[in-house]
């Protein structure tokens, strides 16, 4: 799925795929309506892992897979406490 994020005022290209989407915001299958309802679910921590990678990269588009939401430092509730 791709998407765009807003850097500095610009738009970079950002997407992400099935994977995280099912693994980590409850897409049931890798049908569009199921991944756009999983992507609406988790929008901010998507964004949250998206703006890190962005920063990391200098900049430019990222494709965000599932292993990014359990890397250290990436993970969308860093920070939260229950």
């Amino acid at each position: 799925m791709r998407f765009t994020a807003p850097v500095d005022g610009e738009p970079v290209g950002a997407a992400i795929t099935a994977e995280p989407l099912e693994d980590h915001f409850g897409a049931h299958s890798a049908l569009e309506s199921a991944l756009m309802a999983a992507f609406d679910n988790g929008r901010n921590p998507i964004r949250s892992v998206c703006a890190e990678s962005i920063d990391q990269n200098g900049g430019k588009g990222v494709v965000l897979h599932s292993g990014l939401f359990r890397v250290d430092g990436m993970e969308p509730d860093r920070g939260i406490t229950a």
